[in-house]
């Protein structure tokens, strides 16, 4: 069986839930676009599609990384050995599990920058990332979930992010804050 044909079938419920809220997701984010606007918000729709497409890019991730596995329990603290092992399994496998690894916090890290100026920076996209990353691996420990824990995971996530964030330069908040600043 494929590697392909194996997420489908272990995480098909997952993507088919993600897409399934886009219309929900987009209601969301204009009734708070609308909201914020009523409040005076200065930035409302860039802030409420920003933050409602974090989350709902993000959740089918964290349903997939906190959902237990049939593996063995364990944490790696010693950088790339995770990953070498990976990179020698079959390509499918490679690609599966380091694109899915770069792609939990992509949207966050894309996003975050564009939500907020204090996140234009890629250091703090990174520390961000970092952080919730090295929770998320806690919580696989903590919780027993039969996964290993591993500092891999933590470098590729943060990676993940901060190549997201670059992606998305164009639309930070900061630059679109300097735009809009009367001379």
């Amino acid at each position: 069986m494929s590697a392909m044909v194996l997420v489908w079938r272990m995480w098909g419920h997952v993507i088919l839930s993600a897409v399934l809220a886009i219309p929900v997701a987009v209601l969301a984010a204009r009734l708070l676009a609308r909201r914020r606007a009523a409040l005076g918000h200065p930035h409302p729709a860039r802030t409420a599609y920003a933050d409602i497409a974090m989350i709902v890019a993000t959740l089918p991730w964290l349903w997939m990384v906190l959902t237990p596995g049939s593996g063995t329990e364990g944490v790696n603290l010693v950088p790339f050995r995770d990953l070498a092992a990976v990179l020698r399994a079959p390509a499918a496998t490679a690609i599966v599990q380091v694109g899915g690894n770069l792609l939990v916090f992509a949207a966050l890290g894309a996003l975050l920058p564009v939500r907020s100026a204090r996140f234009a920076r890629l250091w703090s996209v990174a520390l961000v990332a970092a952080a919730a990353s090295v929770t998320v691996e806690a919580l696989q420990f903590g919780l027993r979930l039969h996964r290993v824990s591993s500092i891999d995971d933590v470098l590729l996530n943060t990676a993940g992010a901060v190549l997201a964030a670059i992606m998305t330069l164009r639309w930070h908040a900061a630059r679109t804050a300097a735009r809009t600043v009367p001379r």
